[in-house]
């Protein structure tokens, strides 16, 4: 799998919302490789989106399309300070993204300590165990990792409601160690909350 995360200020909201539509009727039949997008804006006006493909070279090939090229320009103009990113790697736990989720936290954010990382990937199962036993509102996480260093983590739940009441809760040891691990190899800088999330 192949990710294009991309970022911006939203300065016209309805216009963005008319091009998103109009990519997913006009332009999305037309996109060889693409397996599916989450995507929203932030009560602050931020867009994210994680568009997910079968390869890079599909990734090209779309961004290449004159139909593409044509429609991003038009959606650029209701952006502000806009970035791309794309993934070296991506990781996925409890079966990836959901379409069914009803709330979408993204996490922006960088490793500090690659050889912890390498040990907490070790554990991965364990870790999805965990998840799977004592957080049923978590439907499940994509993890793109980017050639700088830093990350995007999309954390798929099954309400706002849900995830708020859950990570108020202690956990059990078991999910504590597995926690305080990742908090060993990687810094979060920021938390984009997608309260209506667009998921294709």
């Amino acid at each position: 799998m192949f990710i294009q995360v991309i970022t911006a200020q939203v300065g016209d909201a309805d216009g963005l919302e008319r091009q998103l539509e109009r990519w997913e009727q006009e332009i999305r039949p037309g996109a060889q490789g693409f397996l599916g997008s989450t995507s929203g804006v932030t009560d602050d006006g931020r867009l994210i989106v994680l568009a997910r493909f079968e390869s890079e070279e599909s990734a090209r090939r779309n961004s290449d399309r004159p139909e593409q090229s044509a429609w991003w320009a038009e959606t650029e103009k209701m952006l502000d300070q806009v970035r791309f990113e794309e993934s070296v790697e991506v990781v996925t736990t409890g079966g990836g993204g959901s379409d069914d989720a009803g709330f979408v936290q993204v996490m922006r954010g960088h490793v500090v300590d690659a050889a912890a990382m390498e040990r907490l990937r070790a554990r991965s199962d364990e870790f999805e165990a965990a998840m799977a036993k004592h957080r049923p509102d978590v439907l499940g996480d994509v993890t793109a990792v980017h050639a700088d260093g830093t990350f995007t983590d999309a954390v798929y739940f099954t309400s706002e409601a849900e995830a708020r009441a859950n990570e108020g809760l202690e956990p059990p040891a078991e999910l504590r160690e597995l926690f305080e691990a990742w908090e060993t190899a990687v810094a979060i800088d920021d938390y984009l909350d997608l309260r209506r999330p667009r998921l294709i």
